[in-house]
C-alpha cells in the first residue's frame, strides 16, 4: 500500500481512528454543554431557496423537481443561519444547530466541500456573552481531547487561558501599520484609495483594479490572521461595518459593527454576530454583496423573501457558528481536515 491509498483502507482507517473517536467524545461533550444551558438542538433543511448572500460563498445547487414535472432551484445550505433566524422570530430563545454545510470551490488542509458546522444563538443576549461561550468551548474541546495545548504547523496556544480580545482596527496597526479606521467614513462608506495609499506605504501588494474589500482582505490575510492566537485564542472584534453583512453596527462606533471571529494558532475558527433585524438594511446589504459576485464571478444568489419577513418580527440576538472539524484538528493536533472527518469526499 503506498501513502495514497483512499482513507477505507484497513490501515489507513486504523491509523485516523483514534482521532476520529476523539471527534465524537468531543460532540458529545459540545453537546451536552449546550443541553444544560437550556438551548434546544434544531435540525433544518439542507435545502434552501437561498445558499446565503456573500460574495465569496460559492454553493452547490440543485433543483427540485414537482409532481407536475415544474422544476424550481434550490440550494444545499453554506450555513443553517437563515433557518435558525426563523426559528427565533417563531419564538425560539436559545437554539444550536451542529450539522453538515457544503461549500463549493472550498478544498485544502483547512477546507472542505462538507464539513459540520455547530451555530449557536442566544435571544436577548450581547455578542460578548457569545465571546464567553467561546472560551468555555475551547477548554472543553481540549479537556475531552486530553489536550494540554493545541496546535498547527508550528504554531500553539494554550486552550485553556482567557483569549486576548482585539479589535480589527488594533490588529491593522499592530501587524501592518495601517490605521485602517481613517479609511471608513462614519456613515460606513469606505475610502478605497486612503486604503489602497496605506497597504502601497506598508510594502503590501496592490493592484490597479482592487477594491476596498480586495484590499481589506490583503492584509487580513498577508499580516493579521497569520499573527492571531498565538499563545492563547484571540478574538478579533469590531469589524468594519462593510465587511459585515448580517451584524448590527456598535453602539459606540457606527464605522464598526458587533462581529467578532475567534482564531487559535493562526486558524479562523468562528465568526460571531449581534445579529442585525432591521429587513431593510439587510436587503441593502445583501444587493451590495451580489452586486460584487455578480462582479467577481458573473453570478448571483437569490434573496430569500420569507427570510426577509421573518428578520422584520425577530427578537434581539446574538449568534455564532463554529467550524466544529477546525476546533476538531486543533485538540487532536491534525494536519488537514480530513483527518478529522469520518468519510471524506472524493478528490475530483
Amino acid at each position: 500500500m503506498t501513502d495514497a491509498s483512499p482513507w477505507w483502507t484497513p490501515h489507513v482507517h486504523a491509523d485516523r481512528r483514534p482521532r476520529l473517536m476523539l471527534r465524537n467524545g468531543i460532540a458529545a461533550s459540545l453537546r451536552d454543554w449546550f443541553s444544560r444551558r437550556d438551548f434546544v438542538e434544531v435540525e433544518t433543511a439542507a435545502l434552501q431557496i437561498s445558499p446565503g448572500n456573500e460574495a465569496h460563498l460559492a454553493a452547490f445547487a440543485t433543483e427540485a423537481i414537482g409532481s407536475d414535472g415544474m422544476r424550481s432551484p434550490l440550494y444545499l445550505h453554506t450555513s443553517p443561519e437563515f433557518a435558525c433566524k426563523k426559528l427565533l422570530a417563531a419564538g425560539e430563545p436559545r437554539i444550536f444547530s451542529f450539522g453538515p454545510v457544503y461549500r463549493n470551490r472550498e478544498r485544502g488542509p483547512l477546507h472542505h466541500p462538507e464539513f459540520t458546522m455547530l451555530e449557536w444563538y442566544r435571544v436577548g443576549e450581547s455578542y460578548e456573552s457569545l465571546m464567553l461561550d467561546c472560551a468555555a468551548l475551547l477548554a472543553l474541546a481540549a479537556e475531552r481531547a486530553g489536550a494540554r495545548r493545541f496546535s498547527f504547523r508550528g504554531r500553539d496556544c494554550d486552550p485553556f487561558a482567557e483569549p486576548e480580545r482585539l479589535t480589527v482596527a488594533d490588529a491593522f496597526t499592530r501587524h501592518a501599520g495601517i490605521d485602517l479606521l481613517a479609511t471608513i467614513a462614519t456613515d460606513g462608506s469606505t475610502d478605497r484609495e486612503a486604503l489602497y495609499d496605506a497597504l502601497n506605504r506598508a510594502g503590501l501588494r496592490t493592484a490597479p483594479d482592487d477594491n476596498w474589500a480586495d484590499l481589506f482582505s490583503r492584509v487580513m490575510v498577508e499580516k493579521v490572521e497569520p499573527a492571531l492566537g498565538l499563545g492563547r485564542a484571540t478574538i478579533l472584534c469590531e469589524y468594519p461595518v462593510a465587511e459585515a453583512a448580517l451584524a448590527r453596527p456598535s453602539a459606540g462606533d457606527p464605522r464598526v459593527a458587533e462581529r467578532f471571529e475567534l482564531y487559535g494558532c493562526g486558524v479562523e475558527l468562528a465568526n460571531g454576530f449581534g445579529e442585525l433585524t432591521d429587513p431593510e438594511e439587510q436587503r441593502r446589504r445583501f444587493v451590495i454583496e451580489m452586486d460584487e459576485k455578480q462582479r467577481i464571478y458573473g453570478e448571483r444568489y437569490p434573496i430569500d423573501e420569507d427570510f426577509l419577513a421573518a428578520l422584520a418580527i425577530m427578537p434581539q440576538a446574538s449568534g455564532i457558528a463554529l467550524g466544529f472539524d477546525r476546533l476538531v484538528m486543533l485538540a487532536t493536533g491534525a494536519q488537514k481536515i480530513e483527518d478529522v472527518i469520518w468519510t471524506p469526499v472524493a478528490a475530483m
